[in-house]
């Protein structure tokens, strides 16, 4: 009980906390930074959850808490679980979006006519964008011990 009253009394305190955040500046730190309005309404809700446990406690004369007779609280727990692994998951996704773009090399490439048409024809006749065929190309190519470049048999994607 005194572990559950500790609770009621933190998540008050930290309710108490994110609603002065929301008056002070906001700093970006990021697509994922928790929203203090958010983060108000989820301390809210602790809140009001750890209540609903003291009460239940209370009211079943419970000396200890166990969630195998709190349906309602271990149902709730359940969905917390899954809506943090989802947003672990769209955090990792998009920090791999990050490394990818980190990792991309965009450039601009300037060819002769002779060449550029040819390497549109390729693209054409292979069903890729000029882009791909050159992609494809630098995957190949290879420098020899005497420094020259080479470029290893070439097969589409």
């Amino acid at each position: 009980m005194a572990q559950v009253a500790d609770k009621v009394a933190e998540a008050e305190r930290r309710e108490q906390e994110t609603r002065q955040q929301l008056h002070s500046p906001a700093v970006d730190r990021g697509p994922y930074d928790v929203d203090p309005a958010d983060l108000a309404e989820q301390w809210v809700a602790r809140h009001t959850e750890w209540r609903r446990i003291a009460a239940l406690m209370d009211d079943q004369g419970w000396p200890t808490y166990n969630t195998e007779q709190d349906v309602k609280g271990s149902t709730w727990a359940r969905e917390r679980d899954e809506q943090r692994e989802a947003a672990l998951a769209r955090r990792a996704a998009w920090q791999m979006e990050q490394q990818d773009a980190r990792d991309e090399l965009k450039a601009q490439v300037c060819l002769s006519a002779d060449v550029s048409r040819r390497l549109r024809a390729i693209a054409a006749r292979t069903g890729l964008e000029p882009e791909q065929v050159l992609a494809q190309l630098a995957d190949r190519v290879r420098i020899d011990d005497d420094s020259a470049l080479a470029v290893d048999a070439f097969t589409p994607h």
